[in-house]
């Protein structure tokens, strides 16, 4: 890896900028990935485009990514089936007497978001899949479904006791504790640690109040607006990455809401197994109980089991009830599977970028930068937590942030106070916040890319509602994090303040956005769906 300084910040940022400005992610990608290529390659273009290319070779063979890949496309085939049987049609009917309003559907799909707690991207399949129909109908934007389905997933499986997220959180902790001689639970560590992750809790709190209230502010209250006066949960020229009415047709009339049931909890139920067979099962829950169950299991060996086990399931289905032939659910299979190409091209992209921001020493730069400063006591979860965010935004990702970080931030605190206390938790916890922040807000995020596939939404249009929510928990998280620097260490006195100043900031916000677009208290009207 060479040094190239504050240059090491050129390829994610140029990705970033790009799909902002012009809004083709993919093109915005890939020159992302080139201008590293090129870096490394002594900036010689040539060589730079076979090192891109390498580096996309390189992340489409990785046995995790292949996983994950195959398991978009088994989950589009699954979609296709389930969609054009008139299942999922049929689901919202069954729901439409419970679930008929804007109100009911937005809080709805916040509810299925924090029950399903386990994975990140099982949550983001499920709930934007489960509630794309609903949401349709009840007249809630695209937008907004993404927006509950992303700032649910990652900040709820990252908080759940029991999830493929805290084996991987607890063993980084626990690896962090071995190498400075520490004797203390890594376990224990994590769940002091969880009061301290404001923007993972702020972020989901804030989800329920919008839904419930329906006051928005930023690009979303236009999203909403348009969603409930004009019936566009899309607006006019946007790219959804599942364009599920146009390449699959009209669902059939006569779907059964079996057909979307069963494979659905079918997908849940043998990726669970598989998380407890890969982890080890019974032998590895004797040894260490299911959090070392979990964090031995192959997450996307078992989401590839799940997703293939759904299509065998709705396939046998809807040809026992007799829904489709076997050539019509072929074609579907096919079809659905196509509507995988474009957000899986996006998801490879994205891999390759972090190869790039590896190979020319994005993170490095800026945790040399936080060193430089000499960041001390109190302050060290707040620092990280900036550098947190500003390492995920920049490489899309969550996981490696919390890799690259812990391993810094808890040494840092523990060196300050040399015991194992409210700063080595907080900064845990502020570094767990922190990754997951960009994770929300990164136009090459995966979990970013994933919960607008499933959703139906345009990606930048995701990315940009989502945005000022997310800046609003954590800016409301920077601020608790700079009362513990001046010495509230207590989180049962920072989280009820952080609640009040998130209650504050979104009136505010939605007060000023909607004098701004002429819609009083930047409040959308509740929609009713007729019978």
């Amino acid at each position: 890896m060479s040094d190239f300084g504050v240059l090491s910040l050129l390829p994610p940022l140029v990705a970033i900028i790009l799909a902002i400005w012009t809004k083709r992610v993919i093109l915005a990608l890939f020159a992302g990935v080139w201008i590293g290529g090129v870096m490394v390659s002594g900036w010689n273009p040539v060589t730079g485009t076979t090192q891109t290319l390498d580096w996309i070779v390189g992340n489409a063979i990785d046995d995790w990514n292949v996983k994950i890949l195959l398991f978009d496309f088994l989950i589009g085939a699954g979609v296709g089936l389930i969609y054009k049987s008139g299942g999922a049609m049929a689901i919202g009917r069954a729901l439409a007497s419970k679930v008929r309003s804007s109100r009911g559907a937005s809080v709805m799909g916040w509810l299925l978001g924090v029950l399903i707690f386990f994975d990140d991207y099982t949550n983001t399949i499920i709930v934007g899949n489960t509630m794309r129909p609903i949401t349709d109908r009840t007249r809630v934007s695209r937008e907004m479904l993404a927006y509950i389905d992303d700032s649910t997933a990652a900040p709820v499986a990252g908080l759940a006791i029991v999830s493929t997220w805290i084996g991987y959180e607890v063993g980084l902790i626990g690896d962090a504790f071995k190498d400075l001689n520490v004797d203390y639970g890594a376990y224990v560590a994590w769940m002091h640690s969880v009061p301290f992750r404001f923007y993972s809790i702020l972020a989901i709190i804030l989800v329920f109040i919008v839904a419930f209230t329906h006051r928005h502010y930023g690009p979303m209250l236009k999203a909403e607006m348009r969603a409930r006066t004009e019936g566009k949960v899309l607006r006019d020229g946007a790219k959804p990455l599942m364009t599920t009415e146009i390449d699959l047709g009209m669902p059939k009339e006569d779907g059964s809401v079996h057909i979307f049931i069963w494979p659905i909890l079918t997908l849940i139920f043998v990726t669970l197994y598989g998380m407890w067979y890969t982890g080890g099962g019974s032998e590895a829950y004797a040894e260490g109980g299911l959090m070392e169950v979990l964090g031995n299991s192959d997450s996307a060996l078992a989401l590839l089991w799940g997703s293939f086990a759904m299509v065998v399931v709705a396939f046998f289905l809807v040809l026992a009830m007799r829904r489709m032939t076997i050539e019509e659910a072929e074609d579907a299979i096919v079809r659905g599977m196509k509507q995988m190409v474009i957000a899986n091209t996006i998801l490879l992209l994205a891999w390759s970028i972090k190869s790039a921001t590896d190979a020319v020493g994005t993170a490095p730069y800026i945790v040399d930068l936080a060193k430089s400063a000499g960041v001390t006591g109190s302050w060290v979860p707040l620092i990280v937590f900036l550098i947190s965010m500003f390492i995920s935004f920049t490489t899309g990702t969550s996981w490696g942030t919390f890799s690259i970080m812990l391993p810094i931030a808890i040494p840092l605190a523990y060196g300050v106070t040399g015991y194992v206390g409210p700063e080595v938790f907080a900064a845990i916890g502020a570094v767990f916040a922190g990754g997951i922040f960009g994770d929300h807000c990164s136009p090459i995020s995966d979990t970013t890319i994933m919960s607008s596939m499933f959703s139906g939404s345009d990606h930048i249009d995701h990315v940009t509602t989502q945005v000022p929510y997310a800046v609003t928990a954590s800016g409301v998280g920077i601020i608790l994090y700079l009362l513990f620097g001046f010495g509230v260490h207590s989180w049962a006195v920072l989280l009820p303040l952080g609640f009040v100043l998130l209650i504050g900031a979104w009136y505010f916000l939605s007060e000023w956005y909607g004098k701004k677009y002429g819609i009083p208290h930047g409040k959308v009207p509740v929609y009713v769906a007729e019978d």
